[in-house]
């Protein structure tokens, strides 16, 4: 009698963020919905898309900061996030809520 398990592979999001484009939606739906968390999960999953290293070098911050910012408890200022989002090559803008 042959054996049909199936073996899943755990999904990392990275595979999923493999262009500019869909990175951009990601944060982009991120930010729309609003919640700190998530917002942080969504930059730390494009920072180890982008590549942590290269990260730290173009914001200047250290990795150990980044990593420590973007952490499940991490509490990010602003300024780091501006600094993470601008070596990501991204600016935050802001627009009129749909919802109004």
């Amino acid at each position: 009698m042959k054996n049909n398990k199936m073996e899943f592979k755990e999904l990392d999001i990275i595979e999923l963020l493999d262009t500019e484009e869909k990175m951009i939606d990601y944060l982009n739906a991120e930010l729309a919905e609003g919640d700190p968390h998530y917002i942080k999960v969504a930059l730390k999953t494009i920072a180890r898309a982008k590549n942590f290293d290269d990260l730290a070098q173009k914001s200047g911050l250290p990795k150990t900061t980044i990593s420590r910012a973007l952490a499940e408890n991490g509490n990010p200022k602003y300024i780091t996030i501006q600094k993470i989002i601008k070596a990501l090559n991204l600016q935050i803008q802001v627009v009129p809520d749909s919802d109004v």
